[in-house]
């Protein structure tokens, strides 16, 4: 028979409550258990904040898109065994990415060679990245991604948007040295030339009568000779400024002695000219002066001689200022002294008569006229300098290809014709033209400009270096040099090296160099400007904040070129304009 025990209900209660706590504390723990379990198996997501990337939007520099990243591991973040591999990645164009250089993290426990960061703590760090840039890398995102473990176990870390978009403005040097053109090889055509004449009559000592012996030597009678044809040009070709003659006595004997005596031999030669002149009929100014005692003529006849002891009659005449006792310490070395007084005083007891002309060539219509009817009788410069006076492509490649035709041993015409191809936008027809101009001069140093000028524009930075390193010299050198500066990011060295030219190249230099003052004022003084002249001034305007400005300058350049529409709505340079 079973007994029935009676518990009061306040025990009861009291045995209910035990339990019910009992299974609370187990799932606590549990719980508790499970977490630290959890948590150690593990990182958990980064933010954008943690993150700071520097320049943000992105910019290219040398056909790259550099980065900086400090990033920060928050405290307690970094477990004792992780190691983190943060991977940049600049995702564009619907799917494409391209990944930047990595960087490799650990924690305390971790043997490694990496940088250590602490749990407790966190840490800093920074690291550098760069993209290989294409155009449609300018409507882009950077992406850090993560490669995580703990232990030998791989966590999944969340990829982390930092940075938006690629500034490209860098990228424009193949559109901006377009304006420019490539380097004429130039002609050296000079209407007016000055030329001289010099005739020499020598003296006997401390004498100054002109001996009839002396006005039949070879300069003398080609001074008569040129007088007379100046007389029978009557201008045309040649045209005489004035006729100079300077008289000079030795410097051996005293300066009062020597004055007179230099004085004289100016009278007879001033009288010999102004005779010879009223017999050629030739008007003509004179201007006569002497020299007393010409000691700067006999240094240079001493460092020109083999005598003995010139180098210390040339110390000498460094020692001694003093005409006196200059003469007085070279009279004592009398071996010296007799060869002076044989072989250089006598040269310098003479009279120069220097006639002063121009040389006057074609005009610019007798050029045209001379083309049109018979270009043979062209000199190569005239040739060249013929298709400068056409702004017409086709009339200069005519000329050109006329030239390279008549003067095949000049590789000028051919580099110019291949700068015609360029501008044109045939690179292939312009690298023929050049590779036959370094045929007929393998110097040519605008030939090599050129190539360098067609290899950047097609992206191929090391071929282009190599080329303009050979074009020292060329002209236009400066364009190529300053282009190529822009292309490798240099944009300091950039500025500098078109020092002082006009175009939107040299611009755009100094707006990548932030000499936007600079900027305006080249873009302002551009010959030629084109669209490209206008959008360089949309973009200095939308640096500096003017908006109306760059606006202004964007319509401008749109309505030169509708084709630039599409890179402008990607151009974040304008984007205060949106």
């Amino acid at each position: 028979m079973a007994v029935r025990v009676r518990v009061p209900l306040a025990a009861l209660l009291l045995l209910n409550m035990f339990i019910f706590m009992r299974k609370n504390l187990i799932l606590a723990a549990l719980a508790a258990i499970a977490f630290v379990f959890t948590s150690c198996s593990k990182l958990g997501p980064l933010s954008a904040d943690n993150f700071e990337v520097t320049p943000n939007p992105l910019e290219t520099q040398g056909g790259k898109v550099p980065a900086t990243i400090n990033g920060k591991f928050p405290e307690k973040y970094m477990k004792r065994k992780a190691v983190v591999t943060v991977i940049p990645e600049l995702r564009y164009a619907g799917g494409q990415v391209a990944q930047g250089q990595p960087a490799t993290f650990q924690g305390e426990k971790v043997l490694g060679n990496d940088q250590t960061i602490s749990y407790r703590l966190g840490g800093h760090y920074t690291m550098k990245t760069a993209f290989d840039y294409v155009p449609d890398m300018q409507q882009s995102d950077m992406y850090l991604t993560f490669h995580a473990k703990i232990g030998k176990k791989q966590v999944q870390v969340p990829a982390v948007k930092v940075a938006t978009g690629v500034i490209a403005t860098s990228e424009l040097y193949r559109q901006t040295m377009m304006q420019a053109g490539g380097c004429i090889a130039p002609d050296s055509f000079q209407r007016i030339q000055a030329q001289k004449l010099d005739a020499n009559v020598k003296f006997l000592v401390n004498q100054a009568i002109i001996r009839q012996s002396e006005l039949k030597n070879n300069s003398v009678q080609e001074f008569v000779r040129m007088l007379q044809k100046i007389n029978a040009d009557r201008g045309e070709k040649l045209a005489i400024k004035n006729v100079e003659v300077a008289a000079y006595a030795s410097p051996e004997g005293g300066f009062e002695f020597n004055d007179r005596l230099a004085g004289k031999r100016q009278d007879a030669s001033e009288e010999y000219v102004q005779k010879t002149l009223k017999q050629t009929k030739v008007d003509a100014d004179v201007d006569a002066h002497y020299t007393a005692q010409d000691w700067e003529g006999f240094q240079q006849l001493v460092q020109a001689s083999n005598i003995q002891d010139k180098d210390v009659i040339l110390r000498v005449l460094s020692m001694y200022k003093d005409p006196e006792q200059r003469e007085q310490q070279i009279r004592n070395m009398s071996q010296a002294f007799r060869e002076l007084a044989d072989g250089i005083l006598p040269e310098l007891r003479r009279a120069r008569m220097t006639i002063n002309y121009d040389v006057v060539g074609r005009s610019d219509e007798q050029i045209r006229e001379q083309y049109a009817n018979d270009a043979t009788k062209l000199s190569v410069e005239e040739m060249l300098y013929a298709a400068t006076l056409t702004d017409n492509a086709a009339e200069k490649e005519a000329i050109y290809k006329k030239t390279a035709q008549y003067w095949d041993k000049d590789y000028r015409a051919l580099n110019n014709l291949a700068v015609l191809a360029f501008n044109q936008g045939d690179n292939e027809q312009a690298d023929r033209y050049l590779q036959q101009a370094l045929r007929v001069n393998k110097q040519a140093p605008e030939a090599y400009a050129n190539l360098g000028l067609i290899a950047l524009k097609q992206g191929k930075l090391s071929e282009a270096e190599e080329y303009i390193a050979n074009a020292i010299g060329a002209n236009g050198f400066g364009e190529a040099l300053g282009n190529l500066n822009i292309a490798k990011g240099n944009f300091a060295q950039a500025e500098a090296s078109f020092d002082g030219a006009v175009s939107n190249s040299a611009a755009l230099a100094q707006l990548l160099n932030k000499n936007y003052e600079g900027a305006i004022q080249t873009l302002d003084k551009v010959k030629n400007p084109d669209a490209m002249t206008s959008y360089l001034h949309a973009v200095v305007a939308a640096r500096r904040g003017n908006k109306f400005a760059a606006e202004s300058y964007l319509k401008e350049a749109l309505k030169l070129d509708p084709s630039l529409k599409a890179y402008a709505d990607r151009d974040l340079e304008l984007s205060l304009l949106k």
